[in-house]
């Protein structure tokens, strides 16, 4: 990442400006926390009544599932991934969208005297800030249906900070380079619905053809849904761990492009 060729005192200074970035995103997030709580959970108790409730009884006796008693428990890890890749890319890409081409106060963060990258981890900072509140509400959810406290461990916290980190990333550098909000309804179309469902959110990759499961491999939503399953249900001897510096080389791929975007952006 570019801040291994920083000085000591210069990447002291690029995480306070970081933090800086992050604070003035923050003072306007936290007006907002329960309108973002209640958007968030939406979609996801959507799916859990139709799939999980709903079809979740004939699949339980259709199928040995590889985590989880039942579809309902196997499902609610995806539901989680799922919430905080809604959240994480849209708000963030509509928060940037908003200041871009209707508040016209987007011009004022270019003129900071702070490195491209700070704006961008700030930037990322508000959306994995965002993810995460969303996701504690699927969470409580869960919590409540499963009584599972796996859903609370050091490991699938990691794993979901992860995921927001990429999605944020990815809603930041789109909310860089549209020019209108349909352009930003063309991104969720054609990318963030696409990846709801074949994030193996649904299903077990491992079932899937050859050729479908090297799309599905190449969507990090992919490794962050196996990677919160297997943290609340399979021993740690079986974790996939490859699913973490996966999510992390996405992660820092997205924070260089952002970091150049910041660099040459012209509004």
């Amino acid at each position: 990442m570019a801040s291994k060729y920083l000085s000591d005192p210069q990447k002291r200074a690029l995480a306070a400006d970081t933090l800086t970035v992050f604070w003035g995103e923050w003072l306007d997030l936290r007006a907002r926390i329960a309108q973002i709580l209640a958007t968030g959970l939406v979609s996801p108790l959507i799916y859990i009544l139709a799939f999980g409730l709903g079809l979740g009884g004939a699949i339980d006796r259709a199928i040995d599932l590889p985590a989880g008693n039942s579809y309902l428990e196997f499902i609610l890890p995806g539901m989680v991934a799922l919430s905080s890749m809604t959240i994480g890319f849209g708000g963030t890409t509509f928060s940037i969208c908003g200041e871009r081409l209707f508040a016209k106060t987007f011009e004022e963060l270019l003129l900071l005297p702070v490195h491209p990258l700070a704006l961008f981890l700030g930037k990322v900072g508000a959306g994995i800030a965002r993810g995460l509140m969303t996701a504690s509400s699927v969470i409580v959810v869960a919590l409540l249906a499963t009584g599972n406290l796996g859903f609370l461990s050091p490991l699938f916290l990691l794993v979901l900070v992860l995921n927001c980190a990429v999605f944020a990333g990815l809603g930041t550098i789109v909310g860089l380079s549209v020019n209108s909000l349909e352009s930003v309804g063309l991104y969720n179309n054609f990318l963030i619905v696409p990846m709801a469902f074949l994030g193996a959110t649904f299903f077990d990759p491992q079932t899937l053809p050859l050729a479908l499961k090297a799309i599905v491999y190449f969507l990090p939503l992919t490794y962050a849904t196996i990677g919160l399953r297997a943290a609340v249900y399979l021993p740690l001897s079986e974790f996939p761990w490859y699913s973490i510096p996966v999510l992390l080389s996405f992660a820092i791929a997205l924070s260089w492009v952002g970091m150049y975007k910041f660099a040459h952006q012209q509004d």
